[in-house]
């Protein structure tokens, strides 16, 4: 009989994890803000795959609620015929990340997606507790919808995608362009590890609180942070809506602490007749899209996830 403590951990992932967990480092919640920015993009430059190359890389801004929002425009072509975007929205608790934590994975979803991809640098907590972010990130694919001439290319539909706390904010998102339209519509979200929900004490909390990269430690240090109100479906998406949800491609990790915030949320849209592809990578961790070079099965997955926003892209034709 299986011990039912023993979780299934790719040789890849177990090399990653062991090197992670030998090296003696602080938490997260031990440095300074400065330096827990600092190394969440400093380990990316040493465990991600390298950028790939693409003909636009722009920056540029939007007006937000608070003042200009920083983004960045990824194109593999100089030009293109209309159709739909990415926005992306990063991961890192509401709290670490930027454009330059993610900036490889942006320049891979774009070139293997063959589709521009826009990602927003939103306001962080503790300076800008919630909901500072899901405002920022709302207002910018807005902006994003009425504003091919600045982008110079004519975007017909919006694809919101992000990992962990860019996961929540996809939904959440999409959750409000379909509420309130902006002028294109949501066609499809990727929500990449998504935290959607506030319940205290899923089975992976407690099976992968220690270990696996995100820890109950630094999650706390997050939400105290953010602030986020509980109940609220701006911070909490499984409040929102789910009847009215474009196709997803929700993805989840098998090690990971809230792995079961994503499992319920993918429960929610197909109680409510949504489209849904469900990719549970088993055996990898929170944070996977992030440490390509690491975990060299990471790769895989990102094809994975490819694959099926290509099948609900030709499904949408």
């Amino acid at each position: 009989m299986t011990d039912h403590t023993t979780h299934y951990v790719r040789p890849d992932v177990q090399a990653f994890l062991a090197f992670l967990n030998s090296t003696g480092a602080p938490p997260m919640s031990e440095l300074s803000l400065a330096d827990a920015r600092a190394s969440y993009v400093a380990m990316g430059q040493l465990a991600e795959a390298d950028p790939r190359e693409l003909a636009v890389i722009r920056d540029l801004t939007c007006p937000g609620p608070a003042g200009d929002i920083p983004l960045r425009l990824y194109d593999l072509r100089d030009a293109r015929e209309p159709g739909p975007a990415v926005v992306f929205f990063h991961g890192g608790g509401f709290v670490i990340g930027d454009l330059e934590s993610h900036h490889s994975l942006c320049t891979e979803v774009a070139a293997e997606l063959d589709l521009p991809v826009i990602a927003v640098d939103y306001r962080l907590a503790p300076e800008h507790p919630f909901p500072a972010a899901p405002d920022d990130c709302e207002a910018a694919a807005r902006w994003i919808a009425t504003n091919s001439a600045a982008l110079g290319r004519e975007i017909t539909g919006l694809i919101p995608m992000g990992d962990s706390a860019g996961g929540n904010l996809t939904i959440v998102v999409t959750q409000a362009l379909v509420e309130q339209p902006a002028d294109v519509p949501v066609v499809m979200q990727v929500p990449i590890y998504p935290l959607s929900d506030d319940k205290p004490d899923h089975q992976s909390f407690r099976d992968f609180a220690d270990g696996f990269l995100l820890t109950a430690d630094v999650m706390n240090w997050f939400s105290e942070a953010y602030q986020a109100v509980t109940g609220h479906k701006r911070a909490y998406p499984i409040y929102g809506d789910h009847s009215t949800t474009p196709p997803t491609v929700l993805v989840t990790a098998g090690l990971d602490p809230i792995r079961d915030s994503g499992r319920v949320y993918g429960a929610e849209l197909i109680r409510s007749g949504a489209e849904v592809v469900f990719l549970e990578m088993k055996g990898t961790i929170h944070g996977f899209t992030q440490v390509r070079k690491a975990i060299p099965s990471a790769q895989e997955d990102m094809q994975s996830i490819f694959k099926a926003v290509k099948l609900l892209l030709e499904r949408l034709k």
